[in-house]
This record gives C-alpha cells, sequence and structure tokens, in this order.
C-alpha cells in the first residue's frame, strides 16, 4: 500500500511538471504573437528540422552549420530581440504573465473602414497630411511606444482633429491596432528604396518603410495635392479613389479566419 500510494504522488508531480510547462510555453506564445519573434521561432523551427534530417541522412558538414547556429544563436537572440525580451519581462513583472488575454480584432470592419474613409476623404479634399498604419500580425510595439499613447475609440471625428496642422499630434503617424487609435504622433522607419519617386515626401517614405519592415497597411494622404495612397509589402499605391480604398480596406483587414488570401487587383500607379 505505501508503494502504491508513493506511485500515485509520482504520477500526480509529473503530470503537475507537464501541465505546468505546457502553461509557461502557451504563454510565451501568446506574449510574442504579433511581433517579430514569430518570425524567429519559424527560423528556430526550420533549423533543427534541418539539423535532424541532416543527421538523418549523414550530412555532416551541413550537420556542422545547424550546430553552430543553434549554439550562438541564443546570443543573436537576446541581442536582436532585446525589446520583446524587455516586454516579456515587463508584463511578467505587471503580473500579467498569468491574466486570460485574448487577441485583438475588429469586432464591427464595416464601420472602421467607414470612419477610415470618411476620414481621408475629408482631409483629401482639405489637402490635409495624414499617415495612418494599420498593426495586423507584425507587431508594432517599438513604434507605439516611440508615440503619444491614446487608446481611444476610432472615429473620423478623432482622426481628423488628430492631423489638424500646428496641433500638438499632427505630426507622426497614428498607429491603429483592432478598433481603437493606439498611439498618435508615431516615428516610422524611412525606406531607402531608389525607385520611390523624387516627388515624394516623408510621409510616403515612413508609409513604403514601415510596409518593408511589418506587414501593416498604411494610409497616406498628401499635403500637396491631397492625393490618398497606401503602401503595402514595400509597394506604394498611389491615387486610390474613395472606393478603391474601402475596397482594399474590407479586403486586407479581414482575419486569417476569413480570407486565406488577400489580393487586390488595380491599375494604380505604384512607387511612382
Amino acid at each position: 500500500m505505501p508503494s502504491l500510494h508513493m506511485n500515485f504522488l509520482q504520477y500526480l508531480q509529473n503530470g503537475l511538471d507537464i501541465l505546468l510547462v505546457w502553461f509557461v510555453i502557451y504563454r510565451l506564445i501568446i506574449i510574442i504573437q504579433g511581433t517579430k519573434a514569430v518570425q524567429l521561432l519559424k527560423g528556430v523551427t526550420i533549423i533543427i528540422v534541418v539539423k535532424v534530417l541532416s543527421s538523418l541522412f549523414g550530412l555532416h558538414t551541413l550537420q556542422f552549420l545547424m550546430d553552430q547556429a543553434l549554439t550562438w544563436g541564443f546570443l543573436a537572440v537576446i541581442i536582436i530581440f532585446q525589446p520583446e525580451l524587455r516586454r516579456a519581462l515587463e508584463q511578467l513583472g505587471r503580473g500579467r504573465f498569468f491574466s486570460r488575454t485574448s487577441p485583438g480584432g475588429v469586432n464591427d470592419r464595416t464601420d472602421i473602414v467607414e470612419s477610415i474613409a470618411k476620414a481621408t476623404e475629408y482631409m483629401a479634399k482639405r489637402r490635409i497630411g495624414a499617415l495612418i498604419s494599420f498593426e495586423r500580425q507584425t507587431g508594432m510595439g517599438d513604434y507605439i511606444e516611440s508615440g503619444i499613447p491614446l487608446n481611444a475609440n476610432l472615429s473620423s471625428e478623432l482622426l481628423i482633429n488628430i492631423f489638424i496642422p500646428n496641433t500638438p499630434l499632427h505630426d507622426g503617424a497614428v498607429i491603429i491596432q483592432g478598433e481603437k487609435i493606439t498611439a498618435a504622433a508615431c516615428y516610422l522607419p524611412l525606406s531607402e528604396s531608389a525607385f520611390i519617386s523624387k516627388e515624394l515626401g516623408t510621409r510616403h517614405r515612413a508609409a513604403v518603410g514601415i510596409s518593408e519592415v511589418t506587414d501593416s497597411i498604411t494610409i497616406v494622404v498628401s499635403e500637396e495635392t491631397g492625393a490618398v495612397s497606401v503602401a503595402r509589402n514595400g509597394n506604394l499605391y498611389r491615387e486610390l479613389s474613395k472606393d478603391e480604398l474601402v475596397n482594399l480596406l474590407n479586403t486586407e483587414l479581414k482575419s486569417p479566419e476569413e480570407s486565406t488570401t488577400s489580393k487586390w487587383n488595380w491599375k494604380v500607379k505604384r512607387n511612382g
């Protein structure tokens, strides 16, 4: 009987140990979801798979290279992903590591698209410069931290007021997460592409720049011409009509569950 009791306690201890490990892994996945660390995780997975296959097929040189990549990769991860690691430790310190979280999303995409279209149309007619970026799968936390936090419900009136000239928040970009305006006056990286027309200014270069490093959708309203452009995947789609903008947003802001493809086939000018 004592032996049976000890075996039961051992099984219970092992089961609890496994559950805790899986819970920690799950929480880590939730934390890195929507950040650049997701791409890192995919890369590490590929390296591990290649290492296993090279070991099975006796490819010693390839196996040696994969071993070196895994050995030195840990140090590289700490250096490259220092902001994500810092944010994870901050969440742990605030007690959010063990709190329930659910991925944010657009609850009413139609209203949001209409608000964006209404605001851009108003600003375009009056040649009010604007830069509006939608966060998608790749996190934009670093760029959000460079601006002024708002965490406000999205509306056309608020967007217009933000970009009115000579107001405190009109310089920089607005970043939208789900149905919230998360921050304003944010700094976005400028593109170094030589294919961008010389007639385009800093806003357009910033829009293309952020689209090169994230999967965001960024809308630009030109202060000089009032033209509306959209940056996506390193490309700049210029001089869009209101209907084209609405069609784009309705397509691109779908969740992965709603759409497995995201294409829009317009004959518009790219990158000048």
